[in-house]
């Protein structure tokens, strides 16, 4: 039997600052009346102080609560190439990363959210207890991380003592193990198949994977928030059918 329907209201989170210098990745300003969670690059793998400045005070303007997102030293290839890094060095560019983006928030009034990691460090983690735990060590305490459920992510947050909350993907594909498929370079989705992929996630706690079987997923009680990205290719139209299908689940369960 499938378990039942998340227990929490169903949450939109985001990744948003990601151009640098010139570069501009994704409507960032287009999404804000969308979402409830940004998490903000921290200029390893994308941002820099301008955008990162910028990004923290247009999510005040919204309401938005901000986390932070750290990612691997690695800006040409957007944190998505793995690199290998001494636990010590893991802690410390987390620290380094979450404390750049605090200072921003501080000067904002704004509180500090959550962490979530980016790329393939986020899949580093799920794969890697000690760099798991190398990273949430760089977290400050009390702060939650946002990971998948079921992963050493989740495995190392609570033997840390770190409030963890489950997320689940709007355009991203899992494998029959239940870890997430992490592209290099993101690929265009069906706002139908988007629409599916969303619902069965909350209304199941499964997801079917690229092998076309059904994983389930354990998100527990875990508080949830439902991660797209920005640049993803028609991100715009796929974090609309998301919300959509987050706002229809949360009215149909009475999570308001």
């Amino acid at each position: 039997m499938a378990p039942p329907p998340i227990k929490h209201k169903a949450l939109l989170n985001v990744d948003l600052g990601e151009g640098y210098g010139n570069y501009v990745c994704g409507p960032d300003l287009e999404l804000l009346p969308l979402i409830d969670h940004a998490n903000v690059a921290c200029g390893f793998h994308a941002g820099d102080p301008l955008i990162m400045q910028e990004t923290v005070r247009n999510c005040k303007k919204h309401n938005i609560k901000v986390g932070a997102h750290p990612g691997l030293p690695d800006i040409q290839g957007f944190g998505r190439r793995e690199i290998k890094l001494s636990p010590e060095e893991l802690t410390a560019i987390t620290v380094y990363q979450v404390g750049a983006l605090k200072g921003f928030l501080d000067q904002e009034g704004v509180p500090l959210h959550h962490v979530k990691p980016h790329g393939i460090l986020y899949g580093m983690m799920c794969r890697d207890y000690e760099i798991a735990k190398a990273v949430m060590e760089g977290i400050p305490k009390g702060v939650p991380v946002f990971g998948l459920a079921g992963t050493n992510m989740e495995k190392a947050a609570n033997d840390l003592g770190i409030p963890f909350w489950a997320e689940m993907y709007g355009d991203v594909k899992y494998s029959n193990d239940g870890m997430l498929v992490i592209d290099r370079k993101k690929k265009p989705w069906n706002l139908e198949d988007v629409r599916k992929h969303v619902s069965q996630q909350l209304n199941s706690q499964s997801v079917t994977a690229t092998d076309g079987s059904v994983v389930q997923l354990p998100v527990k009680d875990y508080p949830i928030s439902i991660c797209c990205h920005s640049d993803s290719p028609g991100c715009l139209g796929i974090i609309k059918t998301t919300k959509e299908v987050i706002d229809e689940f949360n009215k149909e369960h009475g999570r308001i």
